[in-house]
């Protein structure tokens, strides 16, 4: 195994948990149940430490990926500057789930205003998963990249660009 291995098996806890972290946020919201809430910090804290495997595990895949033909330095850079944005919001998310949770279980009457702020950062946070997971998926998956600049993906085979069949059968 290596380090763009272990990153690739990592990498998916942080997106993944803090939006399925989020709805179940928003389940617990809609059915007024503290346990379900609960469950979300449970997995906002979930997902800030399985950024930190992701997080550093980046170093490591860029180090396999960086000679291979058709990884670029500035797809490898967009990548890095996203994730780094993800992982501060993420381990901040962590931080403030953890702190609402303390708050919960002491009682606070400040505990629903920290469930609203959570609620904002997460959408912040799923935004910059979303930009961080295409941005790595781009590094070395062409199929996903739109370089031609027309927003549309070519799925002909390569030397079948701009190759019209008029073959009426």
């Amino acid at each position: 195994m290596n380090g763009a291995h272990l990153h690739l098996l990592v990498n998916h806890f942080p997106i993944v948990g803090t939006i399925l972290a989020t709805l179940v946020l928003i389940a617990g919201f809609l059915f007024k149940n503290s346990s379900v809430k609960l469950t979300a910090l449970g997995l906002f804290i979930f997902s800030a430490l399985s950024s930190l495997a992701a997080y550093y595990t980046g170093g490591l895949a860029e180090e396999v990926v960086k000679s291979l033909a058709g990884v670029s330095d500035a797809l490898i850079h967009r990548h890095e500057e996203f994730a780094e944005f993800f992982h501060i919001t993420t381990l901040i998310l962590g931080i403030l789930a953890l702190i609402t949770f303390i708050l919960h279980h002491r009682r606070s009457p400040y505990v629903r205003y920290f469930f609203i702020v959570i609620f904002i950062v997460a959408a912040l946070d799923i935004y910059a998963a979303i930009q961080t997971g295409n941005s790595g998926g781009k590094i070395r998956h062409t199929e996903i990249r739109q370089d031609s600049g027309d927003n549309t993906l070519n799925l002909q085979p390569k030397g079948e660009k701009n190759k019209v069949d008029y073959d009426d059968d």
